[in-house]
């Protein structure tokens, strides 16, 4: 198969050398009609002047050179003129054999420099679709060819990327499925062997459970939608204020039964923002209730928007357990939590909810990032919106 390729490539190469080759050939040999003539008449001159006669020393035609008439006498200055067109046509005829021995060789190196790569791309595309996504080709070139082998090389880099977070997808959604379904399984078995009494409490740790499963079940139903954009967006001008009212609203009663503080501190005069309202309230519920669960009694969480530019920010901001430094580019990745240990159960969360909301954001054309000052220093989300024209 390489060497048909290469061998199709040679010819294709040869083909194009030549085509060039005959089109000056064919440029040249117009150009000789009109030049011949002239350059011979010329030539003419210059020997009756190095000889001395000015006057029709050759029999060609009138004005001593090889003019229109020159064809047409039997005299020297004709018989020179047809040996000299000739001599210059099979000049031309021998160079365009010189040219076109060159081009075949010419295209048959260029052809085994340009396989050689093709070759290594064509071998690694295989390896890569057998599942050898770590298969790289050498890019050290600088002409196209280097370029394609580079995008060739930062393919290959996105699906191996793209093929780890899948493994890695399936490996946090199992361990994430274990976990209800081991609390589950081991409580039935205490039933079913006597060891746990069939008492309320029992049943409500068994419900819980469940509930969990059915959470996460709809966090990653959530996740999928939102990652495919297999949802609608009602674009319109929309009061952030009110926004936010409607999730301090909701989420109030949950941060008075931890002690916690909620508080919105909106610049006055906010200009209305191109949103969808739901989505939009979704964003503002992961950010708070993320908010929540990382914050201790007795710490505050302060959501807070202003202008700028085009643009409205919103900040989540609370007082509770912080981020370190090298965990917030990753802060947003599906499942990434900051402490491992931290369980769905112990109020880690799933993992999904800051990634559905950086989805749901990018979705509005806005951005959304993390800070923090490290443990204990609490922690800020932003994200913004653009204004409404």
């Amino acid at each position: 198969m390489i060497e048909f390729i290469r061998r199709r490539l040679g010819v294709k190469l040869f083909l194009s050398y030549l085509a060039v080759i005959m089109i000056g050939v064919l440029i040249l040999g117009v150009a000789t009609e009109f030049t011949v003539p002239t350059a011979f008449n010329r030539h003419l001159g210059m020997m009756d002047q190095m000889m001395g006669n000015g006057g029709m020393t050759m029999g060609a035609g009138p004005g001593g050179g090889a003019g229109p008439g020159y064809g047409q006498g039997n005299g020297y200055g004709s018989e020179l003129y047809q040996n000299f067109r000739a001599s210059f046509g099979e000049a031309l005829v021998l160079a365009a054999l010189a040219a076109m021995a060159v081009a075949l060789v010419v295209s048959l190196i260029f052809s085994g420099s340009v396989v050689a790569p093709v070759r290594a791309m064509m071998t690694a595309s295989r390896r890569i679709a057998e599942g050898h996504y770590d298969e790289r080709v050498q890019g050290g070139r600088s002409d196209e060819l280097g370029q394609l082998a580079h995008s060739f090389n930062q393919m290959a880099g996105q699906l191996e990327q793209v093929e780890a977070r899948r493994r890695q997808l399936i490996g946090d959604i199992t361990h994430e499925l274990r976990t209800p379904l081991t609390a589950i399984k081991g409580s039935m078995e205490g039933l079913m062997d006597g060891v746990l009494p069939a008492s309320l409490e029992t049943y409500q740790q068994v419900h819980q459970e469940a509930d969990r499963l059915s959470r996460l079940v709809d966090d990653l139903q959530e996740l999928s939608r939102v990652e495919a954009g297999a949802y609608e967006m009602d674009l319109r001008p929309a009061d952030i204020s009110v926004l936010v009212g409607t999730v301090v609203k909701r989420l109030g009663y949950q941060f008075d039964e931890k002690r916690v503080g909620l508080r919105a501190s909106l610049s006055p005069d906010l200009p209305r923002v191109l949103a969808d309202n739901d989505r939009i309230i979704q964003v503002l519920t992961n950010l708070v209730g993320n908010a929540l669960h990382y914050t201790p009694a007795g710490g505050e969480v302060t959501i807070r928007a202003e202008r700028q530019g085009g643009e409205v920010h919103v900040t989540v901001e609370d007082t509770g357990i912080g981020i370190p430094p090298e965990h917030l580019p990753h802060i947003f990745t599906r499942f990434y939590r900051v402490d491992k240990s931290r369980s769905r159960h112990a109020g880690g969360g799933s993992g999904i909810g800051l990634t559905v909301a950086r989805h749901l954001v990018e979705a509005h054309g806005g951005r959304i990032w993390a800070e923090s000052e490290g443990r204990g220093r609490g922690s800020a989300f932003t994200f913004t919106l653009p204004v409404a024209g």
